[in-house]
């Protein structure tokens, strides 16, 4: 027995579906500034709901471990200018955000479903970030992360980790600089990976519009037990999605360079590829093809884990 018309299953289950609520985490830094200039050109193709969500320090917290010779009234002074420089770090915040939501026009909404077009909320709470939008994050459909704009910036990649690792979600990840343009020139770096295969399901809604579609196939051991770059290109026709070209990436070339290279040669505006297929904490360390792409990608580069 049909259980719904063919018309309605399409509109219900149809492979391509749009992402219709975008999670920003902002904190006013200029990282987080690209972050949300990157994810309202992305709102504008889907037309989403984007939350921009500020997390204020408990300052209880952020005042590390003290030891005898402080007293309460030190304490307390302490806390109370972790206080107020947590609340003027919060109302500069907010206020470029009102000023970025009223320069386009964009609809304050609290939920869905929305009028229509582009909508945005604020959303501000006190805590941790990082554990904040590993919550947060599993009720939206794309996260939105800024560039750590320093290799040591501990707080941000704690943030970036916790999108990729804790929401089940992909994860955008801005580069320092708004794109000229996002998605049209879009490239799928493929290892035959569970990661990979989970990225491009993940980016389907943006392939499905992208002028063209680049294919960077990993030449290692692994990816030989692994379904081919062709196959996937196979698999993406069935979507309506041509890829332009495969280029394999070889096993002796350093797999990050390459893929970037890659990215450059191709005027690719947008970059779509698994995150830490290998140990997660061997990568941070010693380093590795996400963390390469990480720290010196100049394209939005959307990952998952």
């Amino acid at each position: 027995m049909l259980l719904c018309s063919p018309e309605r299953w399409g509109k219900r289950w149809g492979t391509i579906v749009a992402y219709k609520s975008i999670l920003v985490p902002f904190d006013d830094s200029s990282a987080s500034r690209a972050a949300l200039d990157t994810a309202y050109m992305i709102a504008s193709q889907h037309d989403s709901h984007l939350e921009v969500f500020h997390v204020r320090a408990d300052s209880k917290e952020s005042i590390p471990l003290l030891g005898e010779g402080f007293s309460g009234a030190m304490i307390e002074e302490m806390i109370e200018a972790a206080d107020q420089e947590s609340g003027e770090r919060s109302t500069r915040a907010e206020r470029y955000f009102e000023e970025f939501r009223k320069a386009n026009d964009i609809a304050l909404v609290q939920s869905g479903p929305g009028p229509g077009g582009v909508t945005v909320w604020w959303r501000e709470e006190i805590g941790r970030e990082d554990q904040l939008v590993a919550l947060r994050g599993r009720r939206t459909d794309l996260v939105v992360v800024g560039r750590p704009a320093e290799a040591m910036d501990q707080s941000a990649f704690m943030t970036l980790h916790a999108a990729i690792f804790e929401t089940a979600r992909p994860v955008l990840l801005a580069p320092s600089e708004k794109p000229a343009t996002i998605g049209r020139n879009i490239a799928i770096a493929w290892n035959g990976s569970m990661q990979a295969a989970r990225a491009v399901s993940n980016a389907l809604p943006l392939l499905a519009g992208a002028d063209n579609v680049y294919l960077a196939a990993f030449d290692t051991e692994r990816s030989e037990m692994r379904f081919r770059g062709h196959e996937l290109s196979e698999h993406l026709s069935w979507h309506g999605i041509e890829t332009k070209s495969v280029e394999t990436i070889d096993k002796g070339q350093d797999v990050g360079a390459g893929l970037l290279q890659m990215c450059a040669a191709n005027h690719i505006d947008l970059l779509v590829m698994g995150a830490y297929t290998h140990s997660r904490l061997m990568q941070i360390v010693f380093g590795g093809v996400t963390r390469h792409v990480i720290d010196n990608a100049k394209v939005p580069v959307l990952m998952s884990h």
